[in-house]
């Protein structure tokens, strides 16, 4: 078997693929893989780091605006094209999967045009430009929500889940909070605000820190690179006795922290909505207003309609409203469990193999 996969730009693209890659070695230990993604995209980072082979090829966006880049964008698209049918027929896969990002129009575009069998994963509700496009094109179209497939042809649609929700779901309790120097028994909240980290999250933690230092529960927050220091700082300086609180730049096993965490205040990114369904974790979630089609705040509300989640909107977050989220549900242990089951619900624990059953199907 072999299998090329395409996807970038945001972890939320790169992350499925490579789950799906991960749990296909397992069952297939001679099957071959191909990961094409761009040079300076979030994958060229984290697939080499997966031992998945990669190849790059250069594409970007539209502009929004009229731009003289766009004609850059065209030319990019037409040249990305000729390569990736170049990577194909040297690869010579039997089945191509894109998991959005422009990088996935290009390839999967090009495989469809040479008669290779293809798959595109959607994880949000709200499709994005890549798999709208690609929709025509491809044999079969895997979705994460129900929502997303009023966008696609209903034949090509099958409800699969997100693969990395397999991933965590696998992964068993442990003391890891040890490691960030927090209680491994006592309530715990993780709280990020993505990869990079966010601005307006930082600000209302930094502002909370006074009354989060004199709680019962404990936080463990994945401040980001460029807001480790400020808030570190701070924390030091007027509450070096704090022992509930703990800070990382970066959390990179974040499966096993989750595994051991009650709560989870993020954005509401697709993988993140996988990953706390699969675990059964309730959740604050803070959509981005930053997205297309304000995605996140649809991927947001199916887990507060069910009462998995609670939802604070970007507009509302400051130390204040952070707080009185944090204490409505830590504070409240039946909330919690009520929470917790909701979620659990929700989830698509068999999401790779779901994926594969569509993948085989298109091969056969």
């Amino acid at each position: 078997m072999r299998v090329l996969v395409s996807g970038g730009g945001t972890g939320g693209h790169i992350y499925p693929a490579v789950s799906l890659v991960k749990h296909l070695r397992e069952q297939h230990p001679t099957a071959e893989f191909l990961y094409v993604g761009t040079e300076r995209g979030l994958e060229s980072k984290i697939v080499p780091e997966a031992n998945i082979p990669f190849k790059t090829i250069e594409i970007q966006g539209f502009r929004r605006s009229l731009s003289l880049e766009n004609f850059k964008t065209v030319y990019l698209f037409l040249k990305s094209v000729r390569d990736s049918k170049k990577i194909i027929k040297e690869f010579k896969p039997d089945v191509v999967l894109g998991t959005g990002g422009y990088v996935s129009a290009a390839v999967v575009y090009s495989a469809h045009k040479q008669g290779v069998p293809t798959v595109i994963h959607e994880q949000n509700s709200v499709p994005g430009v890549t798999n709208k496009f690609l929709a025509k094109y491809v044999d079969k179209i895997a979705i994460c929500f129900p929502e997303a497939a009023e966008y696609f042809p209903s034949q090509k649609v099958e409800i699969t889940g997100n693969p990395r929700a397999q991933e965590v779901a696998t992964v068993e309790k442990s003391d890891i909070l040890k490691t960030y120097g927090l209680d491994p028994v006592k309530t715990t909240a993780l709280i990020f605000g993505g990869s990079q980290g966010a601005l307006k999250l930082s600000s209302a933690m930094k502002d909370s820190l006074a009354e989060l230092a004199s709680r019962d529960y404990q936080i463990l927050f994945a401040t980001g690179e460029r807001y480790y220091e400020e808030i570190a700082n701070e924390l030091k300086t007027n509450f070096s006795d704090c022992q509930n609180i703990a800070l990382q730049p970066y959390i990179s096993n974040m499966e096993d922290v989750l595994k051991n965490v009650d709560l989870v205040v993020s954005r509401a990114g697709a993988t993140t909505i996988a990953e706390l369904t699969a675990l059964g974790l309730p959740s604050i979630l803070i959509p981005s207003p930053n997205v297309t089609n304000d995605h996140q705040t649809k991927n947001a509300m199916s887990l507060v309609n069910v009462g998995a989640a609670s939802l604070l909107k970007d507009c509302d977050l400051d130390g204040t409203h952070l707080v009185a989220a944090l204490d409505n549900i830590l504070l409240d242990k039946a909330s919690l469990a009520v929470m917790s089951e909701a979620s659990r619900q929700q989830g698509i624990p068999d999401a790779t193999d779901r994926l594969l059953t569509v993948v085989s199907t298109i091969m056969s």
